[in-house]
């Protein structure tokens, strides 16, 4: 193998900033992909396309599948853990798709010398959301192994789609909408980390976000995207570099909670960078912008959704935002995870 520029940089060895979701990761995943020999699902929506979910077309059926890992410190944290992030990030990398979640398979990865107490809690808490969301786990596996690396789980998901949505098919003129409070889970977990306290207890948004999804697909929903690591910056930027269009934000319409905000500034963190686990970012035609937001803010989860900027044929592969003070400044995609070991 020939190792790319961003490889020799770090003289062709993994670190951190290799998983962070980032421009770092994207370097690697240039690397390696093209080592697969089967990266492309014929008629479907394969590896090469880097979506949220593979699409699969299976007897007339649009058969989705999704996979993840999950590492966080603290395996528990204020709005969740471990168990109910795996089954999460897995239904709404489906969900984002368009795709009903079906079912689940679970393989634990476990440090020796984790408490067993631990694990039962984690077990728990993947079925009560599993049986909450109608979602089985139907298969899983276990290992141990010698390294005290406390808990990392791989969870995968099925899913079936009438209307597939693309990460790839923004159109110049669609409003850009998300569905809450932006950096709750990453800030959150990192403030119970470092021991950071608030007047109020911020929560991680850790939820699964199908039922919020659903009844929009009839709507003029033309992308979607669920902004986990890298946050909305790495999201927005990957939907305008797929889409070929530009994306200018309004900054003062961006939701952010007083302690992200907070936290943020003391920390040196760029909140759009810092990973959700229940926010969904949507591309809609302008046309169906307020009946859309309608629908998402009737949802106990959609509270807080907004309508925060336009997609545009200006600046292409760009996001733009235009900031309270009246000037405008470039969203960049980050290099690696501002916070890492949060999802």
């Amino acid at each position: 193998m020939i190792l790319s520029g961003g490889l020799r940089m770090h003289g062709g060895k993994i670190n951190l900033l290799h998983g962070g979701g980032g421009q770092v990761m994207e370097e690697l995943l240039n690397e390696l992909l093209p080592e697969l020999i089967n990266n492309k699902t014929p008629g479907g929506i394969g590896l090469s396309e880097l979506d949220d979910s593979a699409i699969i077309h299976l007897n007339g059926m649009n058969l989705a599948y999704t996979t993840d890992s999950y590492t966080i410190k603290p395996l528990f944290f204020r709005g969740g853990d471990i168990g109910r992030l795996s089954v999460c990030g897995t239904i709404n990398d489906l969900a984002v798709m368009g795709a009903k979640p079906l079912a689940l398979s679970t393989a634990f990865i476990i440090g020796e010398g984790l408490d067993v107490s631990i694990l039962k809690k984690v077990f728990n808490s993947i079925n009560r959301l599993s049986v909450e969301t109608n979602t089985p786990v139907v298969t899983g596996d276990t290992k141990v192994i010698e390294e005290k690396i406390g808990l990392i789980i791989n969870t995968s998901g099925v899913g079936l789609a009438d209307k597939i949505v693309r990460d790839s098919s923004l159109k110049k003129g669609d409003g850009i909408i998300v569905s809450g409070t932006l950096g709750d889970h990453g800030i959150s977990v990192l403030a119970e980390r470092e021991g950071i306290e608030f007047e109020t207890k911020l929560r991680s948004d850790c939820a699964p976000l199908w039922d919020l999804i659903e009844p929009l697909l009839d709507c003029g929903i033309n992308a979607m995207k669920d902004p986990t690591r890298g946050g909305l910056a790495n999201a927005l930027n990957e939907l305008a570099v797929k889409s070929n269009t530009g994306i200018m934000l309004i900054e003062e319409e961006i939701p952010l909670k007083d302690e992200v905000k907070a936290a943020s500034q003391m920390l040196g963190i760029d909140p759009l960078q810092v990973a959700n686990e229940g926010k969904v970012v949507l591309g809609v035609k302008a046309d169906d912008v307020d009946e859309v937001l309608k629908r998402i803010k009737s949802h106990p989860l959609g509270a807080d959704a907004a309508l925060i900027g336009w997609a545009t044929k200006e600046n292409k592969g760009r996001v733009s935002i235009k900031t309270s003070i009246g000037g405008e400044r470039y969203l960049d995609k980050p290099r690696g995870d501002p916070v890492p070991r949060v999802c």
